[in-house]
């Protein structure tokens, strides 16, 4: 019985991984995991998305809270951004404002838009609704084309 439990949710388990790491600033390809998951049948479509996307928007905090301390982190080796995928987000942001964070989603770009959302004190609440409203529509989307 426990391990049928176990079993269940290991599938989940490795879907809210790597949509945590896909959603910062890590590399990570959440979306094969889905359409492997969706392919193979064995949890409810709409659980697996779920699961992606808040697994995705809890990684995109993580940016945004580097965002927030960008000021302090942004000249070290090992910050996402360079000088100039600052200087372009940061372009992109102030030109479009917050509803690019729509495209959050969007390999590389994405994740800078949510450090620079960080970075220019979006109201988080904002942030987290413009955030989770993308990246949910990417995921079920996928689902849906492979479903």
């Amino acid at each position: 019985m426990l391990a049928a439990a176990v079993s269940d949710l290991a599938p989940l388990a490795a879907l809210f991984a790597s949509a945590v790491l896909a959603g910062s600033v890590l590399p990570a390809q959440s979306e094969l995991v889905l359409a492997a998951l969706v392919r193979a049948g064995g949890q409810p479509v709409w659980l697996l998305v779920a699961v992606a996307t808040i697994g995705n928007v809890l990684g995109a905090f993580v940016n945004y809270g580097l965002g927030r301390s960008a000021a302090q982190l942004r000249g070290r080796r090992w910050f996402p951004l360079s000088d100039a995928g600052w200087q372009r987000s940061t372009a992109l942001f102030n030109r479009h404002g917050t509803w690019i964070l729509l495209l959050s989603w969007v390999p590389i770009i994405g994740d800078g838009f949510t450090v620079i959302a960080g970075a220019a004190r979006t109201p988080f609440w904002w942030f987290a609704l413009l955030v989770s409203v993308g990246k949910g529509a990417r995921y079920w989307l996928l689902a849906a084309a492979l479903a």
